[in-house]
């Protein structure tokens, strides 16, 4: 199917039979969900060990009583997995509770509000600050900003990472950018893994920057590969001390696509000034996190080769998930001009884009036929797509042949927009 090519006829034909489809599909009344990238109860189980790994035995390797108050910075067996999780110094690393997203949270509040090198420092002593968001992008990355009423930049996401030249051009410009979200390994949603030429760019960034710039360095997918020789991530943290940039990027991580995602254990990364600032604010508002799951993370994934032979059960259980989305665009979609897709070696999504200004429509499609997707223009800062056309799939929760269903679904409904796009209806 050629759109571009067709005659008005071809296209009053082909949305006829569409329609005729997306019908039928929409009697049968289905109910199918490809909205959020959350582990399946089949990956949750590769984990139920957790519960009474302990056996009464709560002491830390350094006689810490888990049970206890105290211990901001967390065990030192939990900084450990922390460390091994991001390829960094477990001394630089602090351990919080189950969310990556709360430390990330209350980093940038911190940087915000407070400063992490002393009030001086705080953002919002320079007026309305801004953060640059690589797009498409992770949308609850965009509501960190959104809520601390900070600006977003957009920058294009290429097949190396985002847009350096546009990223440095930017930050060269306007000293009141403070920062950038960045998913460097298996990027939510695009799959991308930055190259090494763009994390050496990155870490250089603080030289060129305004001053407390931060890149905030998610590692959500860090070791969630899905293929036997997966792409290395250059360290980013060791080309900051290349670069004498150590302030300039606070990297996170967490086990919440690792263990129990709504019971796992969050980690932060960062130079010991960043974590000086960074700890002034937590000590304001709590005694500790919960150490007892720390240890219990700590005994369950006792070192990298641990955490690795786990993830490949993960893998596993992805593996025929991806497959069945990508077996659906590839059949559908492969020599026509409907869409361009990604295919990713790891992580819990594949971004589709649509021929432009066919995204809303095909949600809305999918969603009157049984099929929920994550709403398009989610993955853009402020919700906003310019060019209507990316849509998040998201294939890990749903069983393979619910997955196999839904894909059928998403294929018609997106030959449907795209051909009343076409026809001007």
């Amino acid at each position: 199917m050629q759109l571009d090519q067709a005659t008005q006829e071809q296209l009053r034909q082909w949305e006829s039979e569409l329609a005729e489809q997306y019908q039928a599909i929409v009697d049968q009344k289905l109910s199918l969900d490809l909205t959020r990238g959350k582990p399946s109860p089949e990956q949750l189980s590769l984990s139920d060990a957790l519960d009474g790994i302990l056996n009464g035995h709560y002491k830390a390797e350094d006689g810490t009583d888990t049970r206890n108050y105290g211990g901001l910075d967390g065990l030192p067996e939990a900084k450990q997995l922390g460390a091994d999780l991001m390829g960094v110094n477990p001394a630089n690393v602090l351990v919080g509770g189950n969310s990556s997203l709360t430390l990330m949270f209350q980093m940038m509040l911190t940087a915000h509000q407070f400063g992490l090198s002393g009030p001086e420092s705080a953002w919002k002593n320079e007026g309305q600050v801004k953060f640059l968001c690589p797009v498409p992008g992770y949308d609850r990355h965009h509501t960190v900003c959104e809520q601390l009423g900070i600006d977003m930049i957009p920058v294009p996401m290429t097949d190396t990472g985002p847009d350096m030249d546009k990223v440095e051009a930017l930050v060269k410009d306007d000293p009141r950018i403070k920062g950038m979200w960045c998913v460097p390994k298996y990027s939510n949603p695009t799959g991308v893994v930055y190259s090494d030429d763009t994390v050496e760019r990155i870490a250089a960034l603080g030289k060129v920057a305004g001053s407390n710039f931060r890149v905030f360095w998610d590692n959500a997918y860090a070791v969630h590969d899905l293929v036997d020789n997966p792409p290395e991530l250059a360290c980013v943290m060791k080309a900051c001390q290349q670069n004498g940039t150590e302030d300039s990027v606070i990297q996170f991580a967490s086990t919440s696509k690792i263990t129990h995602a709504g019971a796992g254990v969050a980690f932060v990364n960062a130079s010991e000034a960043n974590l000086k600032g960074f700890k002034q604010f937590l000590g304001s508002c709590t005694i500790g996190p919960d150490k007892v799951n720390q240890i219990r993370h700590s005994r369950f994934l006792p070192d990298r080769a641990a955490l690795m032979k786990h993830m490949q059960g993960h893998a596993e259980l992805l593996k025929p998930r991806f497959a069945a989305v990508l077996e659906a665009l590839n059949g559908a979609f492969s020599g026509t001009d409907l869409g361009q897709w990604q295919e990713p070696k790891g992580g819990y999504f594949v971004s589709f884009d649509t021929r432009p200004g066919c995204a809303k429509d095909t949600v809305r499609l999918a969603a009157e036929a049984g099929v929920k997707l994550t709403p398009a223009g989610a993955t853009f800062p402020y919700g906003e797509d310019p060019r209507d056309c990316n849509i998040r799939i998201a294939p890990s929760v749903p069983s393979v042949e619910e997955v196999k269903g839904a894909m059928k679904v998403f294929v018609v409904c997106v030959k449907l927009a795209s051909v009343r796009a076409q026809l001007g209806v």
